[in-house]
This record gives C-alpha cells, structure tokens and sequence, in this order.
C-alpha cells in the first residue's frame, strides 16, 4: 500500500530544477554572447582593414591627380603637343568691354 504524500517531491526539489534551468540557461546565453560579440568584432576588424585600404588608395589618386595637374606638366604638353607657346608682347592685343 502507498502512502498518502509518498508520490509527492520533497519542496525543495522544484526550486532546485528551476534554479538549474536559469543556470543552464543563463549559461547558454553568456556563450552566446560571447560568440556574437567574437562575430561583430571581426567585422569590425575587417571593416577598419577596408577603410584603411580605401584611405591609402585615396591618397594615391590624390597624388596622381596633383601629379597630371601640375603647372609643368601641363604647359610641356601645350608646347610639346599642340605646339603651342607663350604671345610676344606685340602679338597681345586688349579688347576693350
């Protein structure tokens, strides 16, 4: 024969599960944290990495680009080029508005 009561947990017992469960859970949680903040902060390595390639490349073209501009340049591709050279003063005519 069973006893009234025998079936019944002791109280403590489904304190104790449920305090195991949030640890677990809890538990979960932080690892996963951890893992997404490893993730993001990859991305934000290989973003920086990205921005630094692009900075260097911009400062390159910058250089190139002073580089074709130069006064120099220019006029020694007028002279060489087009033959083109700089008026005697005679030959400088002022039109008046």
């Amino acid at each position: 024969m069973s006893r009234p009561g025998a079936s019944r947990m002791p109280a403590g017992s489904l304190m104790l599960l449920m305090l195991f469960v949030a640890v677990l859970a809890s538990a979960l949680a932080v690892s996963y944290s951890a893992h997404w903040s490893r993730q993001l902060l990859n991305g934000l390595y290989s973003e920086l990495h990205e921005r630094d390639r692009a900075q260097a490349e911009w400062g390159r073209l910058i250089l190139e680009q002073s580089t074709w501009t130069a006064h120099n340049r220019i006029e020694l591709i007028a002279s060489e080029r087009l033959k083109m050279r700089i008026p005697d003063a005679a030959e400088v005519r002022l039109v008046a508005p």
